[in-house]
């Protein structure tokens, strides 16, 4: 078949794009069975149902900003050493919001951030609804408050301080961090109980998954609360661990494919539909516009993300992620034959053809428009629509083996502690890597950020570890804390201005 791709007109009406050319490129798609890109399944559909609990409107919002561009996602990457978004020119400027995110220089005004917040308590919304409809359903009500939690968790978070509110229509004050993980810690206890002490069913919680959240919680209790909580992360890991119940995924791609479903390792994760729960869209968000040929994507993509040089360099070329997790290197279209992007620099070494560099050449205002391999972790489907089939992980076996790893090895002051060592390894073996014989805090930190990419846990785990103001790439080092925490957004300030529960900004933020 014979596609005509604007290169670069499409990208116009995308969320990011500034200035466009009037190119138009005639290229020849004849398809190839016999040829397969990497990061790509076939395009076989995968049925998918959650169950009919009457639960859904909840546990449906967590599709906002969890896989998509311009919200939760965007914040809890775009900001770390792990992504970055370029600007190329007049494309993804956007009034500098994603140069500030990068180089931590934010403000109140984020689009993002108000969309996170917006999300969020909507998202509290419809679980505190549907908690007040099913009052005498206790399995119905535990799913909602472990639902309800993790969307609090993300908040606090983020924002650190935040209103708690449980009842539909109501308000309430905003409280500090330390009271919100309260709530969070006593929702979750209260809720294990009454949930099955078994696999979840699709797209929902059950016991294990709730302790497994424990397990995240407690790991950052002393960043939240000043007290460390090491050995209530250890048990809340051990709970999971010792049921039996999952395990690590033999194969790394497998979790994170087109048809993810119910993979061994995954505890807790957001179901996404190509046709009927859109909001993944990871081929657009990184993807260069030609590289719609290498996959026969129903659009064009929007050349947006990439991953830095150094932490694509922070794995080793044996270690099976890095090929899982990233897109690199000469592309080529559905036949084999090299993609070629017309409107190239000219001081662009490669030409017209498309070839993702690990090294990019600036951040602004001319990041070369190929350069920086791509985010393929969760791989694409030939043929595919702009909303992504797979269903994105919140919590999964092997975040609690390292979870464990990292709180024995703080609770005995030894990184290199014998159960550490044996969990972290667990991990590294079916990466393919070599066995670590002795580990320091920053061979963790690293391990965490090969094994968890793409999985919005970096921002965290940098702050964990006091990495959060580390200078990378065109970021400076700062010292300043009041980083640690996003400002609440001044839309949300604003609409509270004139109720009995205003909302007030985090230190260091106007």
């Amino acid at each position: 078949m014979k596609l005509t791709v604007k290169l670069l007109s499409l990208a116009c009406l995308v969320f990011t794009i500034g200035a466009c050319t009037d190119l138009e490129e005639q290229l020849n798609d004849s398809f190839n069975e016999d040829f397969t890109p990497a990061n790509t399944q076939g395009a076989t559909n995968v049925t998918r149902s959650t169950p009919n609990d009457g639960l859904e409107a909840a546990f449906a919002r967590l599709r906002n900003g969890a896989a998509g561009h311009n919200n939760y996602f965007s914040m809890q990457e775009v900001t770390t050493d792990e992504a970055v978004i370029t600007q190329k020119g007049g494309d993804w400027f956007d009034g500098g919001i994603w140069l500030d995110a990068h180089r931590h220089e934010w403000n109140s005004t984020h689009p993002a951030l108000n969309g996170m917040w917006g999300d969020a308590y909507g998202a509290i919304g419809e679980a505190n609804r549907l908690i007040a409809d099913n009052a005498g359903n206790a399995a119905a009500v535990a799913q909602l408050r472990v639902m309800r939690a993790y969307v609090y968790w993300r908040l606090m978070d983020s924002f650190g301080r935040v209103k708690v509110v449980t009842v539909l229509g109501q308000d309430a004050p905003q409280q500090d961090r330390v009271d919100t993980f309260n709530f969070i810690e006593a929702e979750l206890l209260a809720a294990i109980p009454d949930l099955a002490d078994a696999r979840a069913e699709y797209g929902r919680v059950s016991a294990l998954s709730a302790q497994a959240f424990l397990a995240r919680l407690y790991l950052n209790a002393d960043h939240y609360t000043g007290t460390p909580r090491w050995q209530d992360a250890i048990d809340a890991a051990d709970a999971v661990i010792n049921s039996g119940v999952y395990s690590l995924s033999p194969d790394f791609s497998a979790i994170f494919a087109p048809d993810n479903i119910d993979n061994v390792e995954q505890i807790w994760t957001i179901p996404y539909d190509e046709s009927t729960a859109g909001g993944m869209n990871f081929a657009q968000m990184t993807l260069h516009y030609p590289s719609q040929l290498t996959y026969s994507l129903q659009d064009q993509p929007w050349n947006g993300y990439s991953s830095l040089e150094a932490f694509y360099n922070s794995f080793d070329n044996a270690d099976g992620r890095k090929a899982a997790s990233f897109i690199a290197g000469p592309q080529n279209d559905i036949n084999g034959n090299p993609i070629l992007d017309l409107a190239f620099d000219p001081a662009d070494a490669d030409g017209a053809a498309i070839n993702y560099t690990p090294a990019i050449n600036e951040l602004a205002p001319s990041g070369s428009r190929q350069a920086g391999v791509r985010m393929g972790k969760y791989g694409f489907k030939l043929r595919q629509r702009p909303d992504m089939d797979n269903d994105y992980v919140i919590f999964r076996y092997a975040e609690v083996l390292m979870n464990k790893a990292e709180a024995t090895a703080r609770l005995n002051n030894n990184w290199s502690d014998g159960v550490s060592l044996a969990l972290v390894n667990q991990v590294r073996d079916r990466a393919g890597a070599s066995q670590f014989t002795t580990m320091t805090e920053q061979d963790f930190l690293a391990e965490r950020g090969r094994e968890f990419f793409q999985e919005s846990l970096r921002r965290s785990d940098l702050i964990r570890f006091g990495a959060w103001g580390n200078a990378w790439w065109e970021k400076s080092a700062h010292s300043d804390v009041n980083l640690d925490i996003f400002p609440i957004p001044n839309d949300q300030i604003l609409a509270a201005a004139d109720t009995q529960n205003p909302l007030t900004q985090n230190p260091g933020y106007n």
